[in-house]
């Protein structure tokens, strides 16, 4: 089985220690790590040293940032194609939007709304880790996800964020 870590809109110029504590205990055990933009400054991946990284860039990220990462990314592993992808524009249809981006993948990463999703449309899994620095309504905890690649698919998973405050 292998497990990947999937956070978006960590709104961050660098690591805190904060950030690097609720990532360790987040994605412990896993072994790829997929960032769905709006990481402010590159500089906040440093903290997956050890994992495979996929990331984009998003909306709020500083101008080096969108120099080094792409848009949009199309990542294959162990058989199965997830398409990455911050996403932009309301969000009222940007699951459409991501759907025309990838339409024949098995499973659609975005963040851009905080808004976590888990669920299926049509085979494709979509998935966004809602926002992990929390900066949801109302003061929300920050939220992530896991998704397994095991024998009989993909299974994924949100989480929320516990302990201390950014």
């Amino acid at each position: 089985m292998i497990r990947i870590g999937i956070l978006s809109d960590t709104h961050l110029n660098k690591p805190s220690s904060w950030f690097r504590r609720q990532t360790e205990q987040a994605f412990h055990d896993c072994s790829v790590i997929l960032h769905a933009g709006d990481l402010t400054d590159i500089s906040i991946l440093d903290v997956f040293k050890g994992k495979e990284i996929h990331a984009v860039h998003g909306n709020m990220c500083d101008f080096s940032t969108h120099q080094a990462l792409p848009t949009d990314k199309l990542i294959t592993i162990d058989g199965y194609t997830i398409g990455l992808c911050h996403g932009a524009g309301a969000r009222h249809n940007i699951e459409e939007r991501m759907w025309n981006l990838f339409p024949v993948v098995d499973c659609i990463v975005y963040g851009h709304t905080h808004i976590p999703v888990n669920h299926l449309l049509a085979k494709t899994l979509f998935i966004n880790p809602g926002s992990f620095s929390g900066t949801g309504r109302y003061g929300a905890s920050g939220t992530y996800a896991i998704l397994n690649i095991e024998p009989n698919g993909l299974q994924a998973t949100l989480h929320q964020l516990h302990g201390d405050e950014a």
